[in-house]
């Protein structure tokens, strides 16, 4: 059949309103994504524990999507329920111990009870037990949880236990990093500091600009062709340096942590946020998809822009546990 639409002329060509270019998109969005993720970071440890709880849900929800559509059947809702109770357990106990050492208020205690002179610290403190409580036993039901769940759909739903595997898979590779990251946002001096959160944002940024303007200047030799064509060693070298400079100009912000400290900082988001770009990269072409999602227009989704956190975290919470 014939194409009836009538073509396009100069006069009905003018009718139309051009939308906005999809670099002007890329901006506006990420002006929009930049000004909330400073906001909350900066504004106090709730807002940052909310929008992270928010961040890391659709960061997991966005990789069982991309696993649905390799053909497998993650069990989507226990994941992300489980990752928001797990990361707002975690968050809370962390926030909470720190905020009733900073208060002063030493709490007595008498046989097997804890009792705090202030009213509303005692509730704070017993909220807090509930969540560290609660956190054990989140995780041992988990597991419980989708494997019941694929004894009700079987034989309808194939490769029951490869599900399970998957599901619980997204809690390890998304989910765990960013839960850590409520402890990399506590000092042991001063409590939670969105300073720290900051020079860690910095620093990330500084290896991605770095590689982009190293690589789109200098790239000849590619870093892993198979998986991301585009990387090359002398983007990489180029991310690495400027990740080392803004590790030693986070000194202004933190006059408290050594260089050393920050350097050791910097030179592990300099290997392992790469290493955290190139996997989801993996994980994409894996089971054919472009981005991870669309929430951001222009910029993909948030596993695409928070792919480095992935690995990065993981290092520096064990670094911090080990010799802070």
């Amino acid at each position: 059949m014939a194409d009836s639409t009538p073509p396009a002329t100069s006069e009905t060509a003018a009718a139309t309103p051009a939308g906005p270019s999809n670099l002007r998109l890329r901006v506006i969005y990420g002006l929009i994504g930049a000004a909330l993720l400073l906001g909350s970071v900066w504004f106090s440890p709730v807002t940052f524990g909310l929008f992270f709880a928010f961040v890391q849900a659709v960061m997991l929800w966005e990789f069982y999507r991309m696993m649905r559509a390799g053909g497998y059947a993650p069990a989507t809702w226990i994941g992300v329920g489980a990752s928001l109770a797990l990361f707002i357990g975690f968050a809370y106990t962390i926030f909470i111990t720190d905020y009733l050492a900073a208060t002063g208020d030493v709490p007595d205690v008498i046989g097997s009870a804890v009792i705090y002179q202030n009213r509303m610290n005692a509730e704070y403190y017993g909220l807090g037990l509930f969540f560290r409580k609660m956190l054990p036993v989140i995780i041992l039901l988990t597991p419980i949880s989708l494997i019941l769940v694929e004894m009700r759909n079987w034989p309808s739903v194939k490769a029951p236990f490869t599900n399970v595997g998957i599901t619980l898979t997204g809690l390890l590779y998304v989910s765990l990093p960013m839960i850590l990251l409520n402890l990399i946002a506590v000092s042991s001096k001063s409590g939670y500091d969105y300073r720290r959160i900051f020079a860690l944002l910095f620093l990330i940024w500084a290896s991605d600009i770095g590689a982009y303007a190293a690589g789109k200047t200098f790239g000849k030799h590619k870093m892993a062709p198979k998986i991301s064509p585009g990387k090359t060693w002398e983007g990489w070298a180029g991310g690495f340096v400027l990740t080392l400079v803004v590790g030693w100009a986070v000194g202004f912000m933190l006059p408290d942590m050594p260089l050393a400290h920050r350097l050791v900082a910097a030179g592990v988001v300099a290997v392992f946020a790469p290493l955290g770009d190139l996997a989801e990269s993996m994980l994409k072409r894996s089971v054919g998809v472009k981005d991870s999602g669309s929430i951001m227009p222009g910029h993909g989704g948030l596993l695409d822009r928070f792919d480095a956190f992935l690995l990065v975290l993981p290092v520096l919470a064990l670094l911090q546990l080990l010799f802070a």
